[in-house]
């Protein structure tokens, strides 16, 4: 049985648990007074979950998949600002490797999803079905 909604998917379930941890670490000093790298990577993070959910709401699979690759690229934006936020010692090397897996994770099954899209065919629209 497929998803009958985008949050019954995987790869919005981890881009979601994504932001949640995004916003959960920018919330704290020192992170937190960098407001333009907190802007940043919790609009990354915020991309990847808001494009998964328009491009599974617009019904077809190709236009579902174009949103999936920006939301594979968001996911790779948001990754980048987790290595800067290393840098800059924002986060701990444990931090940073658990956050740097679940970025990773999501990824994996956003290009999962692309690909199932790619040889799916378009669903009949509801006006046009046969009784």
């Amino acid at each position: 049985m497929g998803a009958r909604r985008f949050e019954d998917l995987i790869a919005w379930q981890l881009a979601h648990q994504l932001q949640q941890e995004v916003f959960a670490f920018t919330e704290r000093l020192p992170v937190s007074r960098d407001l333009k790298y907190c802007d940043q990577i919790r609009d990354s993070a915020r991309s990847a979950t808001r494009n998964t959910s328009e491009g599974f709401g617009r019904y077809y699979p190709k236009e579902f998949h174009r949103f999936l690759r920006i939301a594979a690229g968001s996911l790779n934006e948001t990754k980048n600002h987790l290595h800067d936020a290393l840098d800059r010692q924002y986060l701990s090397g444990d931090k940073h490797e658990q956050l740097l897996r679940l970025t990773l994770r999501a990824l994996k099954a956003n290009v999962r999803l692309q690909g199932y899209l790619q040889n799916a065919t378009a669903p009949v629209p509801f006006a046009t079905r046969k009784p």
